[in-house]
């Protein structure tokens, strides 16, 4: 949002159910976990941001983009996270320790969407660049 919060919606009654206040600037991309307990945002303040979806406590806050982050996504088993942005990468990162295990280059212009397949297996990226890259998941046990 411009306003640089996340904001959470009851989807049936359309109540907004919390304001999650971090950012310090606009929040480009937001997504939960599938098991619903954690919401992960980006934002044109370069930052990645984890945040508890009953509580709506900040959990941690991972930095690492040079650019603005456009895209964010959690794994299916809810332990990665994919982000993408405008610096032309796409990182991967351990979503319990916030730590980054892999940062994906190639493409020649800001990254606009990135996620992982649902098995896990794979990352696949678009970018401004015009390319859409489908990768293999190396990240693993070791982060």
């Amino acid at each position: 949002s411009h306003d640089k919060s996340v904001r959470v919606w009851d989807a049936a009654s359309g109540q907004e159910l919390q304001a999650l206040r971090g950012h310090t600037d606009v929040v480009t991309s937001a997504a939960f976990s599938h098991d619903g307990t954690q919401i992960v945002s980006g934002s044109c303040d370069k930052s990645v941001r984890v945040w508890d979806a009953a509580s709506g406590q900040e959990l941690q806050v991972l930095q690492g983009h040079t650019g603005l982050v456009t895209s964010v996504a959690f794994s299916h088993d809810g332990t990665q996270i994919v982000s993408g942005s405008h610096d032309e990468s796409v990182r991967v990162w351990d979503a319990a320790s916030g730590q980054e295990g892999q940062a994906l280059q190639g493409h020649t212009d800001g990254v606009s969407s990135a996620a992982f397949s649902h098995d896990g297996a794979q990352i696949v990226s678009g970018s401004y660049d015009q390319s859409v890259r489908v990768l293999p998941r190396r990240v693993g046990a070791g982060l």
